[in-house]
């Protein structure tokens, strides 16, 4: 009866629960990247993205899209899996470029100076580093990160795990992030 008590409490996150879990890291770790990347090109620190607290939301739906694309790609279709990368996050920066100008009135980046940008929301040379970035996204990063969230994962009760993953999500919205900023 205790074991039976045992697997319940920390019985898995539904697979939803998960994306949403894997959207908030690679949200973090997007904006650690963009404030590395800032810092490299302006000397100093510069705030990176538009909501509270350290977060690139674009990351994280950038992850999620790459995951839902490439989860039934078997290993070792590199070529596969970058051509795929490389058309997903080039169809999602596109969109990403056209909607955030339109709710934000601003351009949040801009490729016109590039070879072969389209309207200067996407370019080849970009679209080549997404693909190679996707690439080394799903065969490392996601794996590790993978690893560490279920090791992590199995010393936390299944309710604490999603009140963690509401509130986290939620501050990603809320001036009083419990995060920082």
């Amino acid at each position: 009866m205790n074991e039976n008590l045992a697997l319940i409490k920390y019985e898995k996150l539904t697979t939803k629960e998960k994306l949403i879990l894997y959207f908030i890291v690679y949200s973090f770790l997007g904006w650690c990247l963009e404030t590395i990347y800032a810092y490299f090109v302006f000397g100093h620190f510069v705030k990176r993205g538009f909501l509270f607290g350290p977060i690139c939301p674009i990351y994280g739906f950038g992850a999620i899209l790459l995951l839902i694309s490439l989860e039934n790609i078997e290993k070792g279709h590199n070529l596969k899996k970058f051509i795929i990368a490389m058309l997903v996050f080039t169809i999602f920066e596109y969109f990403a470029s056209f909607i955030l100008e339109i709710i934000f009135h601003q351009r949040w980046w801009d490729y016109s100076t590039e070879f072969m940008n389209l309207q200067g929301r996407v370019c080849l040379a970009f679209s080549i580093a997404w693909g190679v970035i996707g690439l080394i996204f799903i065969n490392y990063i996601h794996p590790f990160v993978k690893k560490k969230l279920d090791s992590l994962s199995m010393q936390i009760p299944v309710k604490i795990k999603r009140v963690i993953i509401y509130l986290a999500f939620r501050s990603m919205f809320n001036r009083r992030c419990f995060f920082c900023c």
